[in-house]
């Protein structure tokens, strides 16, 4: 087995490491971002003369936690089948090599 193949091998790991940290990162709200939407979610309920309530928004808040949950999920995803080819790839091609 050549360096390539290692090289190739590890550009893919690489690879999907960023892809699923981006994810993650994406999926993140700070506290600061949170007491925004608090704000924004109040004054938007307010606005339109409804009842404001913490429930409503532990909803909200789940909904987009829940929406992040499954792109990073696809990220890992491929990342683990990627990652998994890579690997596998490498392994016969050592075999090939070795035997």
């Amino acid at each position: 087995m050549n360096n390539s193949d290692y090289n190739k091998a590890e550009n893919a790991v690489n690879k999907t490491e960023n892809n699923l940290q981006n994810a993650a990162d994406k999926a993140k709200w700070t506290i600061n971002d949170l007491a925004d939407k608090a704000r924004d979610f109040i004054k938007e309920k307010k606005d339109n003369n409804e009842e404001v309530n913490e429930n409503d928004w532990f909803e909200k808040v789940k909904s987009n936690f829940s929406d992040a949950w499954e792109d990073v999920k696809d990220k890992a995803s491929d990342a683990w089948e990627k990652t998994k080819d890579a690997a596998e790839d490498v392994k016969a091609e050592w075999n090939k090599k070795t035997n």
